[in-house]
């Protein structure tokens, strides 16, 4: 079997994407809010993104019920509110391991997605492991199958083959085209017998985030896939015998596809951003903006160094240190000549 080498093209709109998203990410990131309302965010994104994904797959319960679900976490539930609740778990778990191991990115991590988000769903013995027997991809409208995905014997050396082009590739090809490829790649080699849509798209996130979209935990373009599924499957599908037809896929107009979703997202987390700017808690003032700004650039930075970025005096300058430490953005180490402040 030949190696992974996807087919593609940097079309006008791809490359008119990846350079909207880039402005956006930059903008965001730059962007700080008070911790309470960045919690407030989080907390939404993984409501959002809870209910999109299973919903994507066919799970009945509204985001109204997902919201109420993730609140009180029953003891007792069933498989549609279990479903919710290890996608939640999992996108609590991957945002410390995005802290904890940014840099790592390989196939046991995926193993260990699809384990979190089937466990007490589907046997042991698949959970967390590759499919061991056929599996086919059927069209629910068309009632007949569309998708005859690789033997199942073939499975761990086409996921060894996907990981060994994005490791080989991740420094050299632009993050949004590897991020798509590998979603599609993914999809298609079809590697579980049940889970396999939850698992890529919490492992492209983790992917995404690896490679600079510091945005991960109020990022949820599950949402966009979930606001019309047909199109989604349409992009990230294919159709056919994967024998036949592996050598003929290209990637390009599910790339374009792909990046159009993330700045829907992207918009949308920019949106929110402004609107929980706008308020007199959360409005930062020009001298508030030299501290935020200088220590972006910096590791810390005193009163004495601050003295010489404004006119402000010392009472002044210390109640905006106290501003920026009760909105969440800095923090103070130390006491009296020693103190520094870094970033939260």
């Amino acid at each position: 079997m030949a190696i992974f080498k996807p087919d593609y093209t940097v079309s006008s709109k791809l490359l008119s994407n990846i350079k909207k998203i880039t402005m956006l990410v930059y903008d965001l990131n730059r962007k700080r809010l008070p911790k309470i309302v960045l919690m407030e965010m989080v907390q939404n994104a993984r409501e959002i993104s809870a209910h999109a994904s299973t919903s994507i797959e066919g799970n009945p319960l509204p985001l109204t019920e997902v919201k109420r679900l993730l609140k009180h976490h029953p003891k007792h539930v069933r498989d549609s509110e279990k479903e919710v609740l290890n996608y939640n778990d999992a996108l609590i778990w991957l945002e410390q391991f995005v802290k904890n191991k940014p840099e790592k990115f390989d196939l046991s991590l995926v193993l260990a997605i699809h384990k979190h988000i089937t466990q007490e769903l589907i046997s042991i013995s698949r959970c967390g492991k590759f499919r061991q027997e056929a599996v086919f991809v059927n069209d629910p409208i068309k009632r007949k199958t569309v998708y005859w995905p690789p033997d199942h014997e073939d499975v761990e050396a086409l996921m060894k083959d996907l990981f060994v082009y994005v490791s080989k590739n991740i420094s050299v090809l632009d993050p949004l085209i590897l991020a798509g490829i590998f979603h599609k790649q993914f999809v298609v080699i079809h590697p579980f017998m049940d889970g396999n849509g939850r698992t890529v798209r919490l492992a492209t996130k983790v992917l995404l985030s690896a490679m600079g979209l510091n945005t991960f935990n109020l990022f949820s373009f599950e949402n966009y896939y979930n606001q019309n599924v047909s199109n989604y499957f349409e992009h990230v599908g294919v159709q056919g015998n994967y024998y036949y037809i592996y050598q003929k896929i290209n990637f390009t107009y599910w790339l374009e596809y792909f990046t159009d979703g993330i700045i829907d997202e992207l918009l949308r987390v920019s949106k929110i951003f402004e609107k929980k700017s706008i308020t007199p808690k959360t409005i930062l003032k020009e001298h508030h903006q030299k501290i935020l700004d200088y220590l972006k650039a910096h590791d810390f930075l005193t009163d004495k160094i601050y003295s010489t970025l404004t006119k402000r005096a010392k009472p002044t300058r210390n109640q905006d240190f106290n501003r920026l430490i009760e909105m969440g953005l800095i923090e103070r180490i130390g006491k009296g000549k020693a103190t520094i402040y870094r970033l939260q």
